[in-house]
């Protein structure tokens, strides 16, 4: 019989950023960039206890005005990097409108859900946009009141 050894290295403690993530103005400054797509990409940003940034990670790639999302995608970078405190959607609009489809609204219920069961609490949903006189280029699920996100 042959037997090979396998030498596992875990961290005890975990750093993270130094950035905190406390309101959707936050989440539109670290996520600025997703404006300038041609197509919707879904985000999570992995928060510690403290509200810091542990990890902002792409989840899906979409089409010009969709991106399919699914529980298993989205949660497995929180799960993998202990997440603490939750995550935050975010996804871009390559129309420059940060307001929510009928879609968006409804595939945010269910990510809700999930994570209720999976113990990971989803903060917030940010649709960042393009910045004009009448808009401030993101908006914000919670602040909105369209979701029911809980106690965050």
């Amino acid at each position: 019989m042959n037997y090979v050894t396998a030498l596992v290295q875990l961290p005890l403690v975990r750093e993270t950023g130094k950035e905190q993530i406390r309101n959707p103005e936050d989440v539109a400054r670290v996520c600025a960039d997703l404006s300038e797509l041609a197509q919707e990409a879904l985000h999570v940003l992995i928060l510690s206890t403290k509200h810091c940034l542990i990890n902002r990670q792409m989840v899906t790639l979409g089409l010009a005005d969709a991106s399919l999302a699914h529980a298993r995608e989205v949660f497995r970078p929180a799960i993998e990097a202990g997440a603490a405190i939750g995550i935050i959607l975010v996804h871009g609009h390559p129309s420059g409108d940060p307001t929510p489809s009928a879609e968006d609204i409804k595939i945010t219920k269910k990510l809700i859900e999930a994570g209720r069961i999976l113990d990971i609490a989803v903060q917030d949903h940010v649709i960042i946009g393009k910045a004009t006189e009448s808009s401030k280029g993101f908006f914000s699920m919670r602040q909105a009141g369209l979701c029911d996100f809980g106690a965050a």
